[in-house]
């Protein structure tokens, strides 16, 4: 995870940079505080889902955008070993990139797995009316969409444009497993 880490500090950094943004102004605009940026962008801690929610608002990108890392094009056929993981230090939700943003594309498909008992929240969305594909594929998932909640079990799929706050939550006993497609307006 430590190379993986390292390049999303890297990614934050030259696009703060790209927008003439101090620290101070990404802080301000994030809600995460300066320190912790500093110590992401050195790689020398994880972000947490929420404060990467945060970064992709303040950036006005998607969160497959923020893990994109400005990639011009990848292969059709991306091998299992060579989708980026990513693990939430706070909740031990496991983010894999299946398909990852890629120029040219509007849409990519990440495979989440949250583990039984853990919610992650987002107070807003990190771009208005991003197209969302969930299809559960193990255990248990509670999606709250603002003041909506879905209650899904293997085999559902909920589609949503995201707008409001959200939740995902695993209320077990299994961990949930989902793949999740975002498209781009």
């Amino acid at each position: 995870m430590k190379d993986l880490d390292q390049d999303i500090g890297q990614r934050i950094a030259e696009l703060r940079r790209a927008r003439n943004w101090p620290l101070d102004q990404l802080a301000d605009r994030s809600g995460v505080s300066r320190a912790t940026l500093s110590r992401i962008e050195r790689g020398d801690t994880s972000p947490t889902a929420v404060a990467l929610g945060q970064l992709a608002r303040a950036f006005g990108l998607s969160m497959a955008d923020l893990f994109g890392f400005g990639a011009p094009t990848l292969d059709a056929r991306i091998a299992r070993e060579n989708q980026p993981v990513w693990q939430d230090p706070e909740t031990g939700f496991c983010r894999r990139s299946v398909s990852p943003a890629a120029s040219g594309f509007r849409g990519s498909i990440i495979e989440g797995e949250l583990p039984a008992g853990q919610t992650i929240s987002y107070s807003v969305p990190p771009l208005p009316d991003l197209e969302h594909h969930l299809v559960l594929l193990d255990g248990a998932l509670v999606m709250t969409l603002g003041d909506e909640r879905h209650a899904l079990s293997p085999g559902d799929c909920l589609r949503f444009r995201l707008n409001a706050a959200n939740a995902y939550h695993a209320p077990g006993p299994q961990n949930a497993r989902y793949l999740l497609t975002v498209i781009t307006p």
